[in-house]
């Protein structure tokens, strides 16, 4: 059991590395490297996974908070309506095969590979100006509050609903989906589009935690080593973060995550026995 605990450890540690180094997304790379280093099921990763991510999504949306680069209505209300079906999405992963949900996460550890690529090839970094543009959520001045009208309540309740599934079905943050939304909806600055995506993660994380621990899902003594490693990670990978990060990096956990998808997709054909 020791052993166990060590190996969660070092996979934690790895994890937060790759947060630090890669934004929140990285934090997707958890659910495979529980799944390889430990041979654990898709449901039984996502809960540990997610207990790192809103641990450590906590942290940095608490930084941010005190920074005031949380556009803290917004992450509240996306994260409501996610809270709404994270917890459906923790009972199912417990009720469906570990066949299909691996091969979903493979399919959205692909799409996020892709994502992340396509974004590392972009002009835009975090330091972007504010945008102008046609939108349903638009700030009424530069600096002040969105104008909530109909379209923006929609569109942020459905990338709220789509993370929220996603968090408690695979263990994943959901930033891939919120940062993207937001992108597209807001004229929100990117430090703030970032910010609010943490906050977010750490909301419907949080619910995703409890309630896989209140259905009895978590593994405490595999999740505590891998959560206190993924933090450890996180504080030794900023240091290094501002020297390592860039496009570069960006490509490389790309193709990084495409590596591991394909072996996911690998690892459930050999136990079919196809081959």
């Amino acid at each position: 059991m020791m052993e166990t605990q060590i190996i969660s450890f070092l996979l934690g540690s790895f994890t937060g590395i790759v947060l630090a180094l890669t934004g929140a997304g990285g934090a997707i790379i958890a659910v495979p490297l529980l799944i390889f280093g430990l041979h654990l099921a898709v449901a039984e990763a996502a809960p540990i996974a997610l207990l790192a991510v809103c641990l450590s999504a906590t942290i940095g949306a608490s930084l941010a908070l005190l920074q005031r680069k949380v556009r803290y209505r917004a992450a509240g209300f996306i994260a409501l309506t996610g809270a709404v079906v994270s917890p459906i999405g923790v009972w199912l992963a417990q009720k469906l095969p570990n066949t299909p949900l691996t091969l979903l996460f493979a399919m959205v550890l692909m799409y996020v590979a892709f994502d992340m690529f396509r974004q590392s090839g972009s002009e835009q970094t975090e330091a972007s100006v504010t945008r102008s543009f046609a939108a349903p959520c638009l700030l009424d001045s530069p600096g002040g509050r969105l104008i909530w009208t109909w379209p923006c309540v929609r569109a942020l309740a459905l990338s709220g609903l789509t993370a929220g599934s996603l968090s408690g079905l695979l263990g994943v943050g959901g930033g891939f989906v919120v940062v993207p939304a937001l992108k597209k909806v807001t004229n929100l600055e990117m430090q703030a589009i970032l910010a609010t995506s943490l906050a977010v993660i750490a909301l419907i994380a949080a619910i995703g935690v409890t309630s896989s621990a209140f259905m009895g899902g978590m593994n405490w003594l595999i999740a505590i080593p891998f959560a206190g490693g993924a933090i450890a990670g996180m504080l030794l990978g900023r240091l290094f973060a501002n020297r390592f990060a860039g496009p570069k990096l960006q490509q490389g956990f790309a193709v990084l995550a495409v590596c591991v998808s394909v072996g996911m997709v690998i690892k459930v054909i050999l136990a079919a026995g196809i081959f």
